[in-house]
């Protein structure tokens, strides 16, 4: 039969099979490229015609949702396929699909958008945690299904996010290990002589880290004033070394150098330039201050390898080459460096992120503070 409309009212028409009432609201696609209509219905025409105003209200203040039939998993797929492949580093998009794949479709996958409760959400976290995983990475797991939640409620197919309405698990911090200045001192020793010695003493002496070290070019080095430029960091993504932005905004630093530091960086350009000449053809000029021996960039997996043969070498045990920035922090607070300076030197987002990492390194200022006032509050009075 042919649909009787009215004036925005929506399509309306009469169910030649039973006589009743219809009308449908179009609310165009939903983000999977399906027509959106809803339906309401009744005996009288007048009747729908009330209902379907009262639908397109809800529809125009927001109140309906675009599609109450799409399902958690099909949720991420096009989250990941449509946004976050064009956001986010391959490497850290890979990360979230992993996280994605093992811990959280595995549960809640199946489950239709509109059915998820806080409920699932802490009782999926409790598993994990029951699991033996780390407060770290279950809050991970947490953060990725919040923050693909909240794409949903962007596109209309949820009006809350009930993952950050559930309780995060409590992270306890632990406490970076540090070389002491001895053992400091000591590993610089073992590295008199070796091709990379530049290197590891500036990751040291600044608290660079890998990623930074490693991006560094010549034209950053400012050689008159002993200032490096801090711009990009080098990473691997997949089978391919790739730059990319430093990790934050204020991670963009400049970073003074130690004079003894700056000789060993042209120390170390010169032996670079007499390699070049050596090698010939077969040396690759590509502007790193730290490469392979032929000149290309040098491979953070390398280093890391690298290091710890060095640190075995020189009776340390294992180190992790990170553990030379916890290093550099616990160093120049030992010698009275306020945090706030620590904390640009470092490239911290905030002093607060420096204060809860290294925090417990400035005991003692806070027992020089508390007698200090002792000796003001409990001082004999001459009254």
């Amino acid at each position: 039969m042919t649909p009787r409309r009215s004036n925005h009212e929506g399509s309306i028409y009469q169910r030649t099979s039973d006589g009743l009432w219809m009308g449908v609201a179009h609310l165009g696609y939903d983000p999977f490229g399906k027509p959106n209509r809803r339906y309401v219905s009744a005996k009288k025409r007048m009747e729908v015609v009330k209902k379907l105003k009262e639908l397109r209200r809800q529809i125009d203040q927001g109140l309906l949702l675009k599609d109450e039939g799409v399902k958690v998993a099909e949720l991420f797929e096009r989250w990941f396929n449509d946004v976050m492949r064009h956001q986010i580093a391959p490497s850290t998009l890979s990360n979230y699909q992993t996280v994605a794949r093992m811990h959280i479709l595995p549960r809640l996958g199946k489950k239709k958008l509109i059915d998820l409760t806080v409920s699932d959400v802490d009782r999926l976290l409790s598993t994990k945690t029951d699991s033996g995983l780390s407060a770290s990475t279950v809050r991970r797991i947490r953060a990725v299904l919040a923050q693909c939640l909240d794409q949903a409620i962007r596109w209309e197919l949820l009006t809350r996010n009930v993952a950050t309405l559930s309780r995060a698990p409590k992270s306890v911090r632990t406490e970076g290990r540090t070389l002491s200045p001895e053992q400091a001192r000591h590993l610089l020793e073992n590295l008199k002589g070796h091709r990379n010695e530049a290197l590891y003493a500036l990751m040291l002496s600044t608290g660079l880290r890998r990623g930074e070290a490693l991006g560094l070019m010549w034209k950053d080095l400012d050689r008159v004033n002993g200032v490096l430029r801090v711009t990009r960091q080098l990473k691997r993504e997949g089978s391919r070394l790739v730059t990319a932005d430093t990790k934050t905004a204020k991670s963009r630093r400049a970073v003074n150098l130690a004079e003894p530091m700056l000789t060993a960086l042209l120390e170390h350009e010169s032996r670079q330039r007499d390699a070049s000449v050596r090698l010939g053809a077969s040396w690759m000029e590509t502007g790193y201050i730290f490469t392979s021996s032929v000149g290309t960039p040098f491979d953070p997996r390398n280093l890391y390898r690298e290091f710890q043969g060095i640190c075995r070498r020189a009776g340390l045990g294992d180190w992790h080459p990170h553990e030379l920035r916890h290093s550099a922090a616990s160093l120049m607070l030992a010698q009275g460096i306020q945090i706030q300076v620590v904390s640009q030197v470092l490239g911290h987002s905030s002093i607060r992120m420096t204060a809860d990492v290294y925090g417990h390194l400035m005991d003692p200022d806070r027992k020089q503070a508390a007698d200090a006032l002792g000796s003001i509050l409990w001082a004999p009075t001459t009254l």
